[in-house]
């Protein structure tokens, strides 16, 4: 047993039925163990929710640190960023909708310590879209607002798609790319132009077979 496996029961728990309603026992059920055995590899049901949402968060911040770390035009860093949330919501799901929602089930230190992530890779597309604003490259009448709209798209990546819909990740990112530039008033950048990006990183919190449920697949 590893904590990668508890992680994993946690996630498809956490996302179907919510934290609030996922008792430790369950928990246990889920990978076959009583909850003794379970606290020796996690203290508590929110120690286990704090490291799927820490990694979860923490890949966030590094793909996003990486894309915009090759050019300095505000466009091309916000396809980049845009490719790689897509990308990492499509290819994690559960584990990218249970951090999205269940922030707000934490505690102070692990709450603020996770807000604080939170904020740090909100606040790169908050810089890129100031930036571009501020020299023309975008079009924009509130920047706050753009962001939120921008981010609540991206993450809604995790509710729908699916492997086996019409369209894979590449073909998705490239539809969000191109949605985003719309929606800032710039011209569409290519896959090409953008620049090569790391292929999306499976977490280690993402069951490999369990996709949200009652969703439909990309048409």
């Amino acid at each position: 047993m590893r904590l990668e496996e508890i992680q994993q029961a946690a996630v498809c728990l956490f996302a179907q039925k919510g934290y609030a309603a996922t008792g430790i026992r369950e928990l246990g059920r889920a990978v076959g163990i009583n909850s003794a055995t379970l606290y020796h590899y996690a203290g508590s049901k929110e120690e286990v929710l704090t490291g799927i949402m820490r990694s979860c968060l923490e890949q966030l911040l590094r793909s996003a640190l990486d894309a915009t770390s090759t050019s300095a035009d505000p466009g091309m860093q916000l396809a980049r960023l845009v490719r790689t949330h897509v990308g990492l919501c499509a290819l994690n799901p559960l584990t990218a909708k249970v951090t999205d929602q269940e922030i707000r089930a934490l505690r102070s230190h692990d709450h603020e310590a996770l807000i604080g992530l939170r904020d740090d890779y909100e606040s790169i597309f908050a810089e890129v879209i100031e930036r571009g604003a501020r020299t023309g490259v975008f079009h924009l009448t509130d920047l706050r607002i753009t962001r939120l709209a921008l981010l609540e798209m991206c993450n809604g990546v995790a509710n729908w798609y699916r492997p086996d819909g019409r369209l894979d990740i590449t073909e998705v990112q490239d539809q969000f790319v191109e949605l985003v530039c719309r929606l800032v008033g710039m011209p569409p950048v290519s896959r090409e132009e953008s620049g090569e990006l790391p292929a999306p990183i499976q977490l280690a919190s993402e069951p490999i077979t369990d996709y949200p449920h009652g969703t439909e697949a990309a048409e």
